[in-house]
């Protein structure tokens, strides 16, 4: 039996491929009401995002500079929506 691979939507920017891997790992998710991207803090996604980041990064870019970009987009985001009401 023939196997594909789904092929991932085209991004324009590095950090917007980031953003998709962390959200593809489950390591970021949407503000449902807002759209502000909030970590969960899940080690095992973030882990499945760097994989998937050094293994399966975007042409013409290198291994260490996609798994770099992961990490910068990690350390923008915080784990609440700025303008949700504190709990």
């Amino acid at each position: 039996m023939l196997m594909t691979r789904e092929r991932r939507p085209t991004i324009r920017t590095l950090r917007g491929w980031a953003i998709h891997v962390l959200q593809e790992a489950g390591a970021i998710r949407e503000c449902e009401e807002h759209g502000w991207m909030q970590d969960r803090a899940d080690p095992h996604a973030r882990e499945r995002a760097f994989d998937i980041a050094r293994g399966d990064p975007p042409a013409g870019v290198t291994r260490d500079a996609a798994e770099a970009e992961v990490r910068d987009v990690l350390n923008s985001i915080g784990d609440t929506c700025p303008e949700c009401p504190p709990d």
